[in-house]
């Protein structure tokens, strides 16, 4: 079983910044994928950004250009770099790793307001 510990997120004001991190441990199985996921109340759970472990990025173009994903594959952990953030931004944030199967983080909440 692999366990997700997810760290950062917050309440930043629009144009702000935040910084989320994973680290995965528990697992003997070479992890694939890394990135986030985030869902909006009332809305479905949708891809923010996932880095293959050769490097390879698919990043939502509703954030292109603005969120920065790495990854470390020799401590297993990704990060995802947030700036001018929007109040449209606003969600709570999941870590997701896939190795053998999916394994999901329980989610830390981002808030982008005035």
């Amino acid at each position: 079983q692999v366990q997700l510990v997810e760290s950062g997120g917050g309440s930043v004001q629009p144009g702000g910044s935040l910084k989320l991190s994973c680290a995965a441990s528990g697992t003997a199985f070479r992890i694939n994928d890394m990135g986030w996921y985030r869902q909006a109340p009332g809305m479905q759970r949708e891809l923010v950004a996932i880095v293959a472990r050769d490097g390879n990025r698919n990043v939502s173009a509703s954030v292109k250009g603005r969120f920065t994903i790495s990854r470390d594959n020799a401590k297993n952990t990704v990060n995802l770099q947030m700036d001018s953030l929007r109040p449209e931004d606003t969600a709570v944030y999941y870590c997701y790793v896939f190795t053998f199967a999916s394994f999901w983080g329980r989610g830390t909440q981002v808030t982008v307001s005035l």
